[in-house]
């Protein structure tokens, strides 16, 4: 049972993933067809990295007062529908709009998942479930630009979202018939705006959660910099054509799903505070060989990509036993705990791809400085966090 709902949450978790991943190597195409600049085509990208953080502010609260099933059950259902009207869209604004609808409704999985996750299980068994479900979740954002790419060049970018729409109907599907509820009426709260209000407040309130968020949030930002860079990395930078994605999504992702794996067997084994200190070295490791390399060599594959799989397998190490740190600050309000660390970290996600990558485009040592500053801002967040001024 615990296995099948690892692969449930793993995979209604990844609708955001292949949201984001799928159609990047169409960027370029999507562009000369409503004939819009690298730019306005790189907002496709930040309106629905937005979309998706605004709405995760409400996912968990909804959740709490409603339960985890039906909230995913109808953010799936409006998914589906806004993949469809981006594969018909007849302009760049309608275009702009079904994306900012996809981004609202594609966090539900992700956010209410961690609540799940909460609600079953505790202490070690959360954090190798949560490791667990990253491990099966990263196959997304790894093979989302290879079929995306395979998808384009065959059908054209419109059949990107053809695909999101049949996966999106799938995952309702797959919820409707499997997904179990883990919160019983009795333990719900009611909806009332003036103390869901209160909860938000309280929750921001606490500067470690803050700083925590701020930890997960920065340390992704390193990773959703080479996403939101993705088409001019691959293409512009590495000199490669639309179906060869995987030189960079396979390795990056490889690293998250290895080092899950590695996170998940060793939970009950390494406390945490030791488990996040091998994340944060493996990926000062990872990060300082992308800048050395990018220093001393003209980025090509494979050396301008394996740097990226250790800095990846160091995320996954590290980030689960930070989130749940977190959570357990707030175990009476699970979801919306869930859903402001999924806020903060997808503003953070936003921000990087669709402000902060631009200005890098071109560049590869840039890129690199890019995450290892990232990585050194999380670094300072997380030790700030566990001083005795703020520890729990």
């Amino acid at each position: 049972m615990q296995r099948m709902l690892t692969v449930i949450l793993a995979f209604i978790g990844m609708v955001g993933a292949l949201a984001i991943d799928t159609y990047l190597p169409s960027i370029p195409a999507i562009g000369r067809e409503f004939n819009v600049g690298p730019v306005a085509v790189q907002q496709t990208l930040s309106i629905f990295l937005f979309c998706f953080a605004f709405m995760m502010l409400f996912y968990g609260t909804l959740s709490d007062s409603f339960g985890r099933r039906p909230v995913i059950m109808i953010a799936l259902v409006c998914y589906t529908l806004a993949s469809l009207g981006a594969a018909f869209a007849p302009s760049f604004g309608w275009l702009l709009v079904c994306r900012a609808l996809q981004g609202l409704s594609a966090g539900a999985g992700s956010v209410i998942g961690a609540a799940i996750v909460q609600d079953r299980f505790s202490g070690a068994q959360a954090q190798k479930m949560m490791a667990h479900i990253m491990m099966v979740f990263g196959l997304a954002p790894a093979l989302a630009p290879i079929l995306g790419g395979w998808l384009h060049v065959h059908f054209g970018w419109r059949s990107t979202f053809y695909f999101l729409t049949g996966f999106g109907a799938l995952m309702f599907v797959l919820a409707w018939r499997a997904l179990p509820e883990s919160l019983p009426k009795e333990q719900r709260h009611a909806f009332h705006p003036v103390a869901i209000a209160a909860n938000y407040v309280k929750v921001l309130s606490n500067p470690r959660f803050v700083l925590l968020s701020l930890t997960v949030g920065l340390a992704f930002g390193g990773l959703s910099l080479y996403i939101g860079s993705a088409a001019n990395f691959v293409m512009e930078i590495l000199h490669l054509p639309e179906t060869a994605f995987g030189w960079m999504f396979i390795p990056l992702i490889s690293g998250m799903v290895i080092g899950s794996a590695w996170s998940g067997k060793y939970a009950a084994k390494i406390p945490p505070v030791r488990m996040k200190w091998i994340g944060f070295t493996i990926m000062l490791a990872g990060a300082g060989i992308g800048v050395v390399y990018n220093l001393l060599f003209v980025a090509e594959v494979p050396w301008a990509v394996l740097p990226l799989m250790v800095f990846t397998f160091g995320l996954a190490v590290a980030m689960p036993a930070i989130q749940m740190s977190a959570f357990e600050l707030f175990p009476d309000n699970r979801g919306l705990s869930s859903s402001m660390l999924s806020f903060i970290q997808m503003i953070a996600f936003a921000l990087v791809s669709g402000l902060v990558a631009p200005l890098l485009f071109g560049s590869a040592l840039k890129l690199a400085c890019g995450m290892l500053a990232g990585l050194v801002l999380a670094f300072v967040c997380w030790r700030i966090s566990a001083s005795k001024r703020f520890a729990a």
